[in-house]
């Protein structure tokens, strides 16, 4: 955008002479319109043109495969030297993304916060957290937060860090009490698997979950939480209304594969995706994802995944083998956006294109399949404004990660954005 030019600053001298006031008056004012102009110059060369809604519409359809190489925005003449240091980051690894809207949202990384306003094309680093970005969790496009861990394998030491401007500050405000998933409900309340804070993150209370409990337990609210048991050859889906005074079992199931991990979301106090992952061998590991829409009184199958070397889906026996599925040979992420809609992904890490993404759009009873299959040996990452419009990113340990859009559910994906190669460890 161009700026108007800034005014001649130009004072004259009262030394008596009309002549030299004339004199001093003209070149002061050939002096000021070239500072000025040169002034104007400079904002135009270090600003860019922002696209208007239907240039970047526009651009997210016929865009395909573009890549923007630039992962910052050059510092403007206004910038203080420590978002000019910001700039100079190396964007490598995505460890986490929330998106906000489908044009706007934050990535993390290695040291490094960034976020985008035109759908991924450019990013912006904000932030450069000591330690490496496992969370981001946003309200909208101003209130976000992120849980950093001082190293990869750092259990312990979580940092909780915020903003509340959009991104242009960042603070720490506590440390989390584990890595369970983060999410607000407000911008003081949220919940971490078994555990609460009121005051935005500064503190937090345990939460009482069922015996037996495995896996993560989840909290949609201050009442309602969720939660998976294990038995003699069977396991349990719990639910509590009363914050995790009382549970009472919602779901019973026999099953031959063990359940060595649960990943819960939920889009209202009646709703519940719970996944069950079972055995793990030859690549392989077998997982089950349930639905319910009414507080656990009737459930749906949505995936029942059984693999030659995990053995049966968890609640399934062991020649079970006809279980509805979304491809690959281990689960990816869940991203679940409302009550009938969410968007899973898959993974085969014995194929030459692991990562592979699914979707149901009625809640689970059937299964929508992509027709494409992604490069990259890492965790794949997904981050939905809807049911048309989403993120998904595909990362290496040893190649650039890559950021895809779809603007149609799923059905064609445009490679926006090539990030730098990970650091090498």
């Amino acid at each position: 955008m161009n700026l108007p030019p800034m005014p001649g600053n130009s004072q004259h001298r009262k030394d008596g002479s009309v002549m030299k006031k004339k004199t001093i008056g003209r070149i002061s004012v050939v002096l000021g319109l070239s500072i000025s102009i040169l002034t104007g110059c400079q904002q135009t060369g270090d600003s860019e043109k922002q696209p208007t809604k239907q240039e970047q519409s526009a651009s997210h359809q016929e865009g395909a495969n573009r890549q923007q190489t630039d992962t910052t925005t050059p510092p403007s003449s206004a910038s203080s030297p420590q978002d000019q240091a910001q700039e100079k980051v190396s964007l490598g690894k995505v460890t986490a993304v929330r998106i906000a809207d489908f044009q706007s949202g934050w990535i993390g990384g290695d040291g490094w916060i960034a976020k985008t306003d035109d759908g991924g094309n450019r990013w912006k680093v904000q932030y450069q957290p000591k330690g490496i970005v496992k969370q981001l969790f946003a309200l909208n496009n101003r209130q976000a937060w992120a849980v950093v861990a001082k190293s990869a394998e750092a259990q312990s030491a979580l940092s909780l860090i915020r903003t509340e401007d959009e991104g242009q500050n960042w603070s720490v405000v506590g440390e989390m009490p584990n890595q369970d998933f983060l999410h607000f409900v407000s911008g003081q309340e949220a919940f971490s698997g078994r555990w609460s804070t009121t005051n935005g993150g500064k503190t937090w209370t345990k939460l009482p979950v069922p015996p037996g409990t495995v896996g993560e337990p989840y909290f949609h609210d201050r009442a309602v939480g969720w939660a998976v048991t294990k038995g003699q050859d069977a396991f349990q889906v719990q639910r509590t209304i009363d914050g995790g005074k009382s549970w009472s079992v919602v779901m019973s199931k026999k099953t031959v594969s063990p359940v060595n991990g649960v990943l819960i979301r939920s889009a209202g106090p009646q709703d519940a995706w719970i996944e069950c992952i079972g055995d793990t061998g030859m690549t392989q590991t077998s997982y089950s994802l349930f639905h319910t829409a009414d507080g656990g009184k009737s459930w749906q199958t949505v995936i029942a995944k059984s693999t030659a070397g995990a053995g049966p889906a968890p609640g399934f026996p062991m020649d079970y083998q006809n279980g509805p599925d979304i491809g690959g040979s281990s689960p990816g992420p869940l991203y679940v956006i409302n009550s009938k809609e969410a968007f899973m992904g898959a993974q085969c890490m014995a194929c030459d294109k692991p990562n592979t993404i699914g979707w149901t759009l009625d809640g689970g009873k059937t299964l929508g399949k992509g027709t494409i299959a992604l490069e990259g040996y890492g965790e794949e990452l997904l981050a939905f404004a809807d049911a048309k419009h989403g993120w998904w990113f595909v990362t290496d340990h040893e190649k650039p990660s890559l950021m895809y859009t779809t603007s149609d559910g799923g059905k064609h994906w445009n490679l926006v954005h090539t990030f730098d190669p990970p650091k090498k460890q």
